[in-house]
């Protein structure tokens, strides 16, 4: 029997005469739905257990661990800040207790970037890193930089002072020396745990930040509790860190509740995708660079390629290509500094990627992350050592934004603030390339004006109606494969009988709104082949199916849904891509 579904006004839904209108767009959707399908999204971060009976009987009580520090996230911007505090406590011989909190089973198994580095803040962190076997190993010994047609290509100059120029600079695979950051991190007694996602903030009585939750494990699919369940962790600290990566979902929460992203610009987003490849050794040249722009995307659209030579037996090479999401999909911040948001709050801060420190022109940010978690450590530190604030609670790190903005990382987000934005001119990618030939090689930023971005990436798609359907080649087997094969390749996994922590704020959205209007666009933007539009059980109708377990956490769909309904959340620990210097 088909009934009407009573559906809540938090994302702007009215009921009238049993029509559902969608305020933000002139069409009308009739729903019907069957109540023998089950619910898609069964996360009780959408369905609160307290109003579940299943859940009336269960302990929800939480053991509690209390930290002077907890860093959410173990990438290089969160154990550059734990790192940092622990070397300033040992120096002036203070008791400090130091954790790290990280999703990923293994400590880089969620990391994924290109990545030739530039060494700057690790020098200053570890100034004999090159004796203590960091896997930085292949500095950079040539250069190039290409213009691509579909036929040929056109050689660039490459120039001192240029964003790609790359001399002095390390090709690595980033979640080797991630790894071996954590394991020089707990040789100075800095408490790092893997696979422990942090799910929930935790607040004091005065809203200030208190620490974080760990995420439950032992939830069935349908959202009830399984004999197994187990209540996460409560982690209180002084300060809570928040180092989670691009478009980190517990950020999202903060920005909300302080306003943070009050006096900034929409952040935008690209997509880097990554392979790594075994050559022959005779054409195989450690420390080669190769970046290319143009063929295949078209003009307007913002991107390129990169191929990196990494000095390892058997001989590999890393090739990526990176896409601006406006236009497809996501991965890492673009937005530069018009876009980076107030990054302190009561209670902590944010730090690394998660309000985007990345230099999109020389597409490098490791060493802006590992700077903002150094100059919050100090910060931090200051605080937690200075008599006048003993026994407080809800200390804001206001010295940690200042002292970031008279850093070498400010000068360089300031000095390229316009090259992005200098692409999406009428003349697209040959606009861009000019300008930062002018503005950004000669000047270094220092033309009096500032760019503004367009919007967010979620309010460029544009309707089905008004593009043409591209027809992409089939995969050859050779050189392209198809999707599921390489997502095998990512060793992702997650517990199949767990509710899908890719959330829907309402279940009617993606057929009534995305697929009407925009063709269903989350089959396409996800690079992992999670989301599936398929016939209805009852009727002629389509639903939408989520296998959660091929998601890579790459977030694309909560960033570029052009209805803002998907919210990606942890799911149970352990989950996710299982990356082996990726």
């Amino acid at each position: 029997m088909n009934n009407y579904r009573k559906l809540t006004t938090s994302i702007g839904l009215l009921k009238r005469r049993n029509v559902l209108r969608f305020p933000f767009s002139n069409l009308e959707f009739e729903r019907k739905y069957s109540e023998q399908l089950p619910r898609i999204t069964t996360h009780y971060t959408i369905y609160p257990r307290e109003k579940d009976e299943r859940w009336k009987d269960i302990d929800m009580e939480r053991y509690e661990e209390e930290t002077d520090v907890v860093v959410v996230g173990g990438g290089p911007a969160g154990l550059s800040a734990a790192i940092q505090l622990r070397k300033l406590a040992q120096a002036q011989e203070k008791e400090l207790r130091v954790m790290v909190v990280e999703k990923a089973a293994d400590m880089g198994g969620h990391t994924l970037s290109g990545a030739c580095i530039e060494t700057i803040a690790l020098n200053e962190l570890v100034p004999d890193w090159k004796e203590k076997d960091c896997p930085l190993t292949t500095p950079v010994t040539e250069d190039g930089f290409s213009f691509l047609t579909e036929k040929s290509s056109i050689r660039i100059p490459i120039l001192p002072g240029m964003p790609m120029y790359n001399h002095g600079n390390y090709v690595v695979r980033l979640g080797h020396f991630v790894r071996w950051l954590a394991a020089y991190a707990e040789d100075l007694g800095v408490e790092v745990y893997p696979g422990t996602p942090a799910s929930e903030i935790l607040y004091n009585e005065d809203g200030s930040v208190n620490g974080v939750a760990t995420a439950d494990c032992g939830i069935a699919k349908d959202g009830s509790p399984k004999d197994t369940f187990a209540r996460g962790m409560a982690i209180k600290a002084k300060f809570t860190v928040f180092a989670e990566g691009c478009h980190g979902h517990l950020a999202k929460q903060l920005y909300n509740k302080f306003n943070l992203r009050k006096n900034c610009q929409p952040q935008t987003y690209g997509i880097g995708l990554k392979e790594l490849w075994e050559i022959k050794p005779e054409n195989h040249k450690p420390g080669r660079v190769e970046h290319s722009v143009g063929w295949p995307l078209d003009r307007h659209t913002y991107g390129g390629s990169f191929l990196y030579h990494v000095n390892e037996d058997p001989p590999l090479v890393s090739i990526g290509f990176v896409v601006g999401i406006s236009y497809g999909a996501r991965a890492l911040n673009e937005g530069g500094f018009q876009s980076i948001p107030k990054l302190t709050f009561p209670g902590g801060c944010m730090i690394g990627c998660s309000p985007g420190f990345m230099n999109v022109p020389k597409i490098k940010g490791t060493h802006n992350a590992m700077k903002s978690g150094m100059v919050a450590a100090e910060s931090i530190f200051n605080y937690l050592t200075d008599s006048e604030y003993e026994g407080s609670i809800g200390i804001e790190p206001v010295t940690y934004e200042e002292n970031l903005k008279k850093s070498w990382v400010w000068k360089e987000l300031y000095a390229s603030r316009n090259v992005i934005p200098s692409f999406h001119s009428p003349l697209g990618l040959y606009g861009g390339l000019i300008y930062t030939g002018l503005f950004y090689a000669l000047l270094r930023g220092k033309e009096p004006w500032t760019f503004k971005h367009s919007g967010t990436d979620s309010q460029q798609l544009k309707p089905a109606k008004e593009n043409k359907i591209i027809e992409y080649p089939k995969p050859d087997g050779q050189i392209s494969f198809d999707l599921l094969s390489s997502v095998a390749l990512t060793g992702t996994n997650h517990d199949h009988d767990q509710p899908s922590h890719l959330t829907l704020l309402n279940d009617a959205v993606p057929v009534e709104k995305n697929l009407a209007v925009y063709d269903g666009p989350e089959g396409r933007f996800c690079p992992a082949g999670v989301y599936e539009f398929v016939p209805a059980e009852e009727g002629n109708s389509m639903r939408l199916q989520i296998n959660a377990q091929n998601c890579i956490h790459c977030k694309t769909c909560d960033i570029k849904c052009p209805s803002q309904n998907i919210n990606w959340v942890v799911p149970e620990p352990g989950g996710g891509p299982a990356y082996d210097g990726m």
